[in-house]
């Protein structure tokens, strides 16, 4: 199916392309099946562990650890010895790269430097950090098929499995008859059309943007055989959006858990997206009660937002056209200025940007958020182009009708 999509309106967000360019190929799925084949597997041989005293920390040149072993371990060199742990009911583990990094750091030690040291000497820098350093040397830990330590957290860490987070996103797409999907792409070859605006072809298939690895998940999908007119281009053609959604989490540690839920224009092969509008996000820490909030706040939000209501956002896109907030120039500096956090150089750039792009300067709302997220493409600082873009959101924030379910808040 093709559509014409209008890259100049709304914000990029480069967040997908990050995870597709740097995952390896054993980190990507072809689909939501197999994804959640992988994180079930991995939920059925893990094993928390609690309460563990990490003095039980041991090392040694005896070369007991195999070289193929210390390498799928990911523990120190094998002429420098090896480093295991006893686990509370006395089994010895080994473990992974990663959890030996945040072994290092609940001790206060550098991993890297740690690495180098002969097994008991880093030993003594592990056993002394987590005594003198920590409050206290209780930590816990995830067992992965009965020797491999995955995951070294402090006590209070609550954990929401990947596998939670997989099938939540399954069953809310089964509601949906499967609506949502690895992206189409955006076909730059063709160049722009008549109106400026490019083709999104949702069957000519890219990469899979389906994610995990040994420390976290990444999933995301898009409804582009669902598309939504949210109004007219300058030419009269529609300005058509796709409901989109990514959702992340670590069961070992590595970030938080969040579903970040927008509506988009188009999918490029490198897979940055186009023309993002309404963008909403919540987030939750794995702090002691993330595993119930996960439950009454992320999955709700995102079955929310999977069901869809289009009807609101064509409503909200309406009302934010009708709001006139400036007719002069200077009333459009000023709002830009005040309101929109611009300086007032960026302002007049605003102003001018939307005036090639529509024809005519701004004077609604829609247009002040255009206008502001046109102007932040130019920017080259990322963090300064992001706080400029979340202006833009503020501003149609001020739509009551917006479709934005109360879950999606950021919440840190």
């Amino acid at each position: 199916m093709l559509h014409q999509t209008n890259i100049q309106a709304g914000s990029l967000d480069s967040t997908v392309s990050n995870q597709w360019f740097n995952r390896p190929k054993d980190e990507t799925f072809d689909s939501l099946e197999s994804l959640s084949a992988f994180t079930e597997e991995r939920r059925r041989s893990s094993v928390p562990v609690g309460n563990w005293n990490t003095t039980d920390v041991c090392g040694g040149l005896d070369g007991q650890l195999t070289k193929e072993m210390l390498d799928e371990f990911g523990g120190l060199k094998n002429t420098r010895g090896s480093v295991t742990l006893q686990t509370p009911t006395g089994e010895t583990v080994a473990p992974s790269n990663w959890a030996f990094g945040q072994l290092s750091s609940l001790a206060g030690c550098p991993a890297g430097f740690i690495r180098e040291l002969p097994a008991p000497i880093a030993v003594d820098c592990l056993k002394f950090g987590l005594r003198h350093k920590r409050e206290k040397d209780i930590v816990a830990g995830l067992v992965r098929d009965g020797n491999n330590l995955a995951a070294v957290t402090g006590p209070k860490y609550g954990r929401i499995w990947n596998h939670e987070v997989v099938t939540g996103i399954r069953e809310a797409n089964d509601r949906a008859n499967g609506a949502f999907q690895i992206p189409g792409l955006i076909d730059w070859a063709a160049g722009p059309s008549e109106n400026g605006t490019y083709t999104y072809d949702t069957e000519a298939k890219g990469d899979s943007t389906l994610f995990a690895s040994d420390r976290d998940m990444f999933v995301f999908l898009i409804a582009h055989n669902n598309p939504i007119e949210i109004g007219k281009l300058a030419d009269g053609s529609p300005d058509i959006v796709f409901r989109g959604f990514y959702a992340w989490n670590s069961e070992e540690g590595n970030t938080s858990a969040g579903v970040a839920a927008f509506y988009l224009r188009g999918v490029c092969q490198n897979r940055c997206l186009w023309g993002v509008e309404n963008f909403h996000e919540i987030s939750i820490r794995h702090t002691s009660f993330a595993p119930d909030r996960f439950a009454e706040e992320l999955k709700p939000a995102l079955d929310s937002f999977v069901d869809g209501r289009e009807s609101n956002l064509q409503q909200a896109v309406e009302e934010a056209r009708r709001a006139v907030v400036a007719e002069s120039e200077s009333d459009m500096v000023e709002y830009l200025n005040g309101t929109g956090g611009l300086s007032r150089k960026r302002s007049l750039e605003a102003i001018e940007l939307h005036e090639e792009m529509e024809g005519r300067k701004p004077s609604s709302l829609w247009d002040m958020s255009q206008a502001i997220t046109a102007v932040a493409r130019d920017i080259p600082n990322t963090d300064q182009r992001i706080a400029v873009e979340k202006q833009a959101g503020k501003i149609l924030d001020q739509v009551k009708v917006l479709d934005k379910p109360r879950a999606f808040v950021t919440v840190n």
